[in-house]
């Protein structure tokens, strides 16, 4: 891989984080969660989406177990899309490669 590539790649990363980053704190603002400066910090943003969804902060340690973690993304995502008073099956959509990326835009930025 070139050089070029390693930037193009680089550059693809640190927009995707963020454009999800600025998602989580619209959404922290819609649902009147406090220190939506959480989405820009690594491993807080998990512990800022476990408030989102109402769910307690030790929830945050479940994300780090294999399989598990899974799980609980799609349960956090689907409380996070009920919160913002939108069906929570839309919490299911991160599973699906594509959709994955849409969901929190459609949740920040969505009436």
């Amino acid at each position: 891989m070139s050089t070029g590539s390693y930037v193009g790649v680089v550059g693809l990363a640190a927009l995707a984080y963020v454009y999800y980053a600025v998602c989580l704190m619209v959404i922290a603002q819609k649902t009147g969660t406090t220190s939506g400066w959480m989405a820009w910090v690594p491993i807080l943003n998990l512990l800022l989406m476990v408030r989102m969804a109402g769910r307690p902060d030790w929830w945050l340690i479940l994300f780090f177990i294999p399989l598990l973690n899974i799980i609980i993304a799609v349960i956090v995502w689907m409380n996070i899309a009920e919160a913002r008073h939108k069906p929570g099956w839309w919490g299911i959509l991160v599973l699906v490669p594509f959709f994955n990326a849409l969901v929190p835009g459609y949740l920040a930025f969505s009436r």
